[in-house]
């Protein structure tokens, strides 16, 4: 399996975390393709990293499908409930803590262009969605566990991303069970072995 390396995507993060919870990450080479790359763009009409080639090389993206496909392999258990409640969850999770990537990311190319009304407005509301995601997550930190599935990597990413690109805007502040939900997390192998570096 290949698949495209960056040190400061939070999707990259995810999908090596879930390789490294499932014991597979040994299986993954760098691909070693930038988004500016056409190698890339021919694989991926998106262009997007992360990309994963197959051993039957099919490439897949983005990380919600690499993800998947990565628990397909080995014989770990698994990070996607097969079915019930427990896998509606941990969907859920899964698309609050991509959801927070999704909202940061772009907002952080926006910050250092000329701040004009519609950029202040489009850079709040990001902000928001993230602020309200966090006390989504803030209420709901008892039932987290030991990133135990794809939706507890994609929020303790998340989280690692603020810490990375946001630490002006400090997010433990009125979050005290978060906090600690991810002060324990963050030293497991599979975050622990994924720091993000510029």
């Amino acid at each position: 399996m290949k698949l495209t390396f960056s040190g400061a995507s939070p999707y990259v993060r995810k999908a090596l975390a879930c390789a490294i919870a499932r014991g597979i990450d040994g299986r993954l080479e760098n691909l070693g393709l930038r988004t500016s790359d056409p190698a890339l763009a021919a694989l991926n009409p998106l262009a997007k990293i992360p990309t994963l080639v197959t051993p039957e090389g099919i490439a897949l993206y983005d990380s919600p499908v690499i993800c998947e496909y990565l628990d397909s392999v080995g014989d770990a258990p698994k990070l996607f409930p097969a079915a019930g409640p427990a896998r509606w969850k941990a969907l859920q999770l899964q698309a609050l803590g991509d959801g927070i990537m999704d909202a940061s990311q772009p907002r952080r190319r926006e910050i250092g262009l000329p701040q004009d009304e519609g950029r202040q407005e489009y850079i709040a509301t990001q902000r928001s969605k993230v602020e309200r995601a966090l006390d989504q997550l803030e209420a709901e930190a008892d039932q987290l566990g030991q990133l135990a599935t794809i939706g507890e990597i994609a929020v303790a990413c998340a989280l690692g991303y603020l810490d990375f690109r946001y630490q002006n805007e400090p997010w433990r502040a009125g979050h005290p069970k978060l906090e600690a939900w991810y002060a324990k997390v963050v030293a497991l192998p599979a975050l622990a072995r994924t720091m993000p570096v510029a």
